[in-house]
């Protein structure tokens, strides 16, 4: 009765939701694959992931792979090297990194751990980056970490995805695989015969039928390598929505915003036909991997399992699943002397994004050493401490309407509960007396408690809400930082 209960109201507040989205409603092509649907509902419960850009870029502590295209934008500049104002010098070095990269610290236990402990589900990693270097041990190029001419080729670990898979999951974490379509390492798709223009393939695939389909026969092989050889692999995470079969309905509705918001130069490349025949890939992806999640990024079309929002979050909920991708400090890639964000800033972020039904990829840089900076470690800690106390608000929880009033956040699980997150001023460290809601009509028999603390709290009905009575000693004394978490037990009775 319950679950009845909360998917009726939920879907209910879906219409009101879709009333007002209704064109990003239409940019998503809902899944029908059954154990696709099961698993995007478990990763709509496991909430919190990782994700991480590691490269031989690292090492220069730059954007990752940005700088060699050729396109006039900040992130395409050249900062780093001995000649950055000699274009193909340039990529020369740049390319020559991969016989210096040797991060000799590389634990993958000590991730797991720390994302573990930070309440982390699920980890995203990039196996390959749109430079074409690869972070597996890959059979169909030599430019990856496990070459001869890298320098840690000869390590144990030098296998890093496989390791990085292997550690996550013995944490319990699921794994999912960072593909960049784009290559531009590849003759296949930067064809040393021409110069590269931007971004995108520097041919036209339509007049060299041939060589794209090198190409294809290339990537759909490459990823098959990562879905049979490195163990269960839960998401296929695949970048470079250019990269795609021309539409008018490729770009999809979040990344239209970033378009219209920022003009951040995603309208003014190329649009070139660049058909990688994902349905067939996906179709093997998924006999070797049965219910694999597949991410193809910024691509209108049933590939598109669930969109992923960079570095911003919807201002309300989406009728659809979704992720945002947010960077934890620093850049995507290391930066040296990066600085984090804040455990309140991103315990409130996570917070925010629940309550809206979405999923947060945090994203970590590791250094070129193979660690993290201590920055990383100090913030996951700090979210770790949260959430052992609040991680049952996180997990399991799906939208309320209208899931927020004023600093209090709202969302319903399937058990019958519904929690109250009251998001705290920078200094606020005392909870007030009394936390007033006016959208949320109590019933008599109600139990309201504050997660980490078994006391029940008393409520009066305040108009055609609630008030919440806080006594003084848990006021004085919070069961912890950023959010307070006020639980209410529905009475089993009054159904």
């Amino acid at each position: 009765m319950k679950r009845y209960l909360a998917t009726a109201l939920f879907i209910m507040f879906l219409r009101t939701v879709m009333a007002q989205a209704v064109y990003e409603d239409e940019k998503y092509v809902p899944e029908t694959d059954p154990l696709v649907l099961e698993k995007l509902d478990q990763w709509q419960d496991i909430k919190f992931g990782l994700l991480m850009h590691w490269g031989a870029y690292s090492q220069w502590g730059i954007v990752e792979s940005w700088s060699i295209c050729p396109e006039e934008y900040g992130w395409c500049e050249r900062k780093a090297g001995s000649n950055p104002n000699n274009y193909n010098a340039y990529v020369q070095e740049y390319e020559g990194l991969k016989s210096t990269f040797n991060p000799v610290n590389f634990n993958p236990d000590k991730w797991a751990k720390a994302a573990k402990d930070a309440g982390m589900r699920y980890v995203v990693f990039t196996t390959k980056h749109h430079d074409g270097f690869c972070m597996f041990d890959t059979k169909l190029t030599d430019y990856k970490i496990t070459d001869p001419e890298c320098p840690f080729s000869s390590n144990p670990k030098s296998n890093v995805t496989k390791e990085i898979f292997e550690s996550f999951r013995k944490q319990g974490l699921w794994t999912g695989a960072y593909f960049s379509k784009p290559d531009w390492h590849s003759q296949y798709y930067w064809d040393p015969y021409y110069p590269p223009r931007d971004r995108n393939v520097n041919y036209e695939p339509e007049s060299k039928p041939e060589k794209w389909n090198k190409f294809i026969d290339f990537t759909h092989s490459q990823i098959m390598e990562l879905l049979t050889d490195y163990g269960e692999v839960d998401i296929l995470w695949l970048d470079g929505g250019w990269v795609a079969q021309e539409s008018k309905e490729k770009i999809t509705s979040w990344y239209d915003g970033q378009l219209k918001n920022n003009d951040n130069g995603y309208l003014k490349h190329r649009i070139v036909n660049q058909d990688i025949k994902m349905d067939s890939l996906v179709k093997r992806a998924r006999i070797a991997q049965p219910g694999l999640i597949v991410v193809d990024r910024a691509v209108y079309g049933k590939n598109q399992n669930y969109l992923t929002p960079e570095n911003r979050v919807p201002e309300k909920p989406l009728p659809y699943p979704w992720e945002s991708c947010i960077i934890s400090g620093g850049g995507w890639s290391h930066t040296k002397g990066a600085k984090y964000q804040s455990g309140r800033q991103v315990v409130q972020l996570l917070v925010d994004i629940v309550a809206k039904g979405g999923n947060l990829l945090l994203n970590i840089a590791p250094t070129p050493e193979g660690d993290w900076q201590e920055g990383a470690y100090s913030l996951l800690d700090e979210i770790g401490d949260w959430m052992d106390i609040n991680n049952e608000a996180i997990y399991g929880t799906r939208v309320m309407a209208p899931y927020k009033e004023d600093n209090i956040c709202m969302t319903q699980n399937d058990k019958g509960n519904i929690f109250f997150y009251y998001l705290c001023e920078e200094d606020e460290n005392i909870i007030p007396k009394e936390i007033i809601i006016s959208s949320y009509k109590p019933e008599n028999g109600d139990q309201i408690t504050i997660l980490g603390n078994n006391d029940k709290l008393k409520w009066k009905k305040f108009e055609d809400g609630i008030k919440i009575i806080i006594p003084k000693h848990i006021r004085n004394n919070p069961p912890s930082n950023y959010v307070w978490i006020f639980k209410v037990i529905k009475n089993i009775n009054s159904e």
